[in-house]
């Protein structure tokens, strides 16, 4: 009998306000220059900066990656096909943060860890439905691995 389907968790953006601020205001900006002096130079083109500084991050293929758990093992996947998959044996540890649901799983090799960033984390993206990600991993690692922490720094 086949175990329960496979959770998928996808990474965001974790700065969406300050990337739709740029866009807003570099376009007000462009806006305004062409309105009132014509074609100013330096304040279109910090302007029209803003947009595509702003666009490009909210655009960005980072945003199509996801993490995938099942019982299994843990995998990120992009479109292109598997980044790493992680068996749950193979975790070296976990170490993770009760209070802020944080936790930064330990494959042995950067390119096989993960971080789930969560209250305060210092991470360049977000992850959806990070508390029930936090519980996945926890429930698939043997508890020898797990090391609690207050915070992750």
């Amino acid at each position: 009998m086949p175990g329960p389907s496979p959770r998928v968790f996808r990474f965001r953006p974790r700065f969406r306000g300050l990337a739709w601020s740029a866009v807003g205001v570099g376009g007000a900006l462009g806006t305004v220059t062409v309105v009132t002096l014509g074609s100013a130079l330096l304040p279109l083109t910090t302007g029209a900066l803003g947009v595509v500084l702003g666009a490009a991050y909210l655009m960005s293929p980072a945003w199509k990656l996801e993490v995938v758990v099942d019982d299994e093992a843990l995998e990120v996947r992009s479109p292109r096909g598997v980044r790493f998959r992680l068996p749950w044996g193979e975790v070296v540890k976990v170490v993770a943060s009760p209070s802020t649901r944080t936790c930064f799983v330990d494959g042995g090799t950067p390119e096989k860890s993960l971080l789930v960033p969560g209250d305060g984390a210092p991470a360049p993206y977000d992850i959806a439905d990070k508390p029930a990600l936090f519980e996945a991993i926890l429930a698939h690692v043997d508890k020898e691995k797990v090391q609690e922490v207050a915070t992750l720094r």
